[in-house]
């Protein structure tokens, strides 16, 4: 039986995507090793993997995730208050498919799209 998915992304430097996930968005830093190469953050019960790709180029870089919130609006608020950048195409909005939804690019322009039942 399927319990859970940890999407794994790629990151260019690990210093940055760890700064920008946790000082950004509110992840915490997890696991037990601190391997050079890999990086692990966790927020509620969401957890996403990070793996080291230096010659990545952000701009061809098509990774991303969505990510379901049962606040959209306080996650939103908190965001743009840490100076969170909103992706131009990708404010908080209502979906015609009865979501809410908002995204964001991380360092590595990879896409988080967060999104809410209505």
């Amino acid at each position: 039986m399927l319990i859970a998915i940890h999407p794994k992304l790629p990151m260019r430097n690990k210093a940055i995507t760890l700064n920008f996930y946790v000082n950004k968005l509110g992840f915490a830093n997890i696991g037990s090793q601190d391997y050079e190469g890999y990086l692990m953050v966790k927020k509620d019960s969401v957890e996403i993997h990070f793996f080291a790709f230096e010659t990545l180029n952000p701009k061809e870089n098509y990774g991303g995730v969505y990510v379901r919130t049962n606040n959209i609006q306080d996650l939103y608020k908190t965001f743009i208050s840490n100076e969170v950048e909103i992706h131009p195409a990708g404010p908080l909005q209502l979906k015609p498919w009865k979501q809410w939804e908002f995204s964001i690019l991380d360092p590595d322009n990879n896409l988080l799209t967060f999104g809410q039942q209505v």
